[in-house]
């Protein structure tokens, strides 16, 4: 499973679930050191902030941000969970999460995860810009964006919570 979580929980996170895998999603003025219990090697972190339009920010998701996060993610084994994070666990994380969850998965499965995540995350709302360069490094002619889009907003939270988000899904 990929665990998406808010910066406040991701030491709890990882002392309960044991992760093999951390993506950290910050501010390059926010940016962590990995926490105990993560092996370096195996933490991805992206300094990005979180805007919808690139020239909201100094630093906006860019297509190598999302290049990056393809390569990590394709390294994971998925014999132990991954976890994701940003600041609040809203819109980075979730975005990630889609973004990997979408190349995991594979091409037909994009509305089911944006679905499933609304779901189980009702306060999701994946970074629109951050989708938007995954779709169109994966090829999915605008199917992750149009999926993102239709789930909405979700609900407005200070910060999320702990989400587990499967790997498993029925056929498109």
């Amino acid at each position: 499973m990929i665990l998406v979580t808010p910066l406040s929980a991701v030491e709890e996170t990882i002392r309960l679930y044991r992760p093999s895998h951390l993506v950290t999603l910050l501010s390059p003025e926010h940016m962590i050191e990995t926490p105990a219990g993560v092996d370096p090697a195996r933490h991805l972190r992206l300094s990005v902030n979180d805007v919808a339009e690139a020239w909201g920010a100094e630093v906006p998701p860019e297509p190598h941000h999302v290049e990056k996060l393809l390569t990590f993610g394709r390294t994971w084994n998925c014999e132990a969970p991954m976890l994701v994070h940003c600041w609040a666990g809203i819109s980075r994380s979730t975005a990630a999460a889609y973004i990997l969850l979408c190349d995991r998965l594979g091409p037909g499965f994009e509305e089911k995860i944006a679905q499933r995540m609304r779901a189980l995350a009702p306060h999701a709302f994946p970074n629109p810009l951050l989708v938007s360069h995954a779709d169109k490094a994966l090829a999915r002619e605008g199917r992750m964006i149009d999926a993102v889009r239709a789930i909405g907003r979700g609900a407005i939270v200070a910060e999320g919570r702990c989400t587990e988000l499967p790997l498993i899904f029925e056929e498109p």
